[in-house]
């Protein structure tokens, strides 16, 4: 006999979200957010000149510089109140 499969119950948005590894003062993200910057000119010089092998390296730092923005600026909010 088959096992019958009882659905999952979909996941909420907040239980999607994944936990923080760790959490980091202001100044470290600021720093990683320059860092990420950088990371981004040089992958786009070096699509352009036709070496980039992985071209989705830039859409993930893209992303990964969002998201510290997004840290950074709750942070500056969390500090005003």
């Amino acid at each position: 006999m088959a096992k019958e499969k009882t659905p999952k119950p979909k996941a909420t948005k907040s239980a999607r979200a994944k936990a923080a590894k760790e959490v980091k003062t202001l100044e470290q993200l600021k720093a990683e957010l320059l860092t990420k910057s950088a990371d981004l000119l040089e992958a786009r010089k070096g699509h352009r000149a036709g070496e980039l092998v992985n071209p989705r390296v830039i859409t993930h730092t893209r992303k990964d510089i969002a998201r510290l923005k997004t840290a950074i600026r709750a942070a500056e909010l969390k500090g005003e109140k």
